[in-house]
């Protein structure tokens, strides 16, 4: 899974979505992220069409939402999702949330019939709690890849992260920018400067030297290619030390059926 991709959350625009993913492709990204919920999975498959990379080169990633994870509704949806991009299976399937008509055993069996029937390649997890990682591994025959989370220098995930790593789960990271908050963050306007960088490109090569993935949502091209020049920023270790100190909480995502 390449460590920098493009998340596409409110991206429903159809010829901005289609745009911004070709766009991403054609600049050097490889990672592609969508979901049910953000309503534009064909538009994302028509940019993965329209860009001059092969299919083989992307890995893409979609989420099934909380009304759709009983047995038969991800088995259904998931086909869905699939003929809206495009595609002969993702490379990896979330479990949007804990929510609505989760219920990890059949929901689960669902997810592990997709991987069976090559439908999907990996299995993913979003929005789990320590406890629930440990439950979702407990319940499925493939091994739950990568859990999802809101994660950025002002909700670190210390524990989550940490938890997910002795469980060999991947973390990926959602709203890596704080939906822009880092621009505001003094601590990260400095090292920016620094390093005559933006913002985005620190808080994004944090993220890595942490080991996580992230997945900034980037519409014009001099976003989506700032932030994949965050892949040449080297972060010293008092740049790190200067973010991991800031004592300030900020949780962008918090719906009422949050499991937290």
């Amino acid at each position: 899974m390449p460590m920098l991709g493009l998340g596409t959350w409110k991206n429903d625009d159809p010829e901005a979505c289609t745009n911004a993913v070709a766009t991403a492709l054609e600049a050097g990204y490889r990672h592609i992220d969508t979901a049910q919920a953000y309503g534009n999975e064909e538009h994302v498959g028509r940019g993965i069409e329209r860009a001059d990379v092969p299919r083989d080169d992307v890995f893409l990633a979609t989420k099934v939402w909380i009304d759709r994870l009983a047995y038969d509704d991800v088995l259904a949806s998931t086909a869905e999702s699939l003929r809206k991009l495009g595609v002969n299976a993702v490379d990896l399937l979330y479990v949007h949330w804990p929510a609505g008509e989760y219920a990890p055993e059949d929901t689960f069996r669902a997810f592990d019939e997709l991987v069976d029937n090559e439908r999907v390649d990996r299995i993913g997890i979003s929005n789990f709690e320590p406890e629930q990682v440990d439950d979702a591994i407990d319940r499925t025959d493939a091994p739950i890849f990568a859990n999802q989370v809101e994660l950025h220098p002002l909700l670190p995930q210390e524990e989550l992260r940490a938890h997910c790593v002795d469980r060999g789960v991947e973390v990926v990271a959602y709203s890596p920018l704080a939906r822009g908050a880092v621009f505001d963050v003094p601590e990260v306007t400095e090292i920016a400067a620094k390093h005559g960088v933006s913002e985005a490109q620190v808080s994004l090569a944090w993220l890595r030297e942490k080991g996580v993935t992230a997945i900034p949502k980037a519409t014009g091209g001099s976003h989506i290619r700032d932030n994949l020049a965050s892949r040449d920023l080297s972060l010293d270790a008092e740049d790190v030390a200067a973010i991991d100190a800031i004592d300030r909480t900020d949780r962008r995502v918090d719906p009422g059926f949050a499991p937290w």
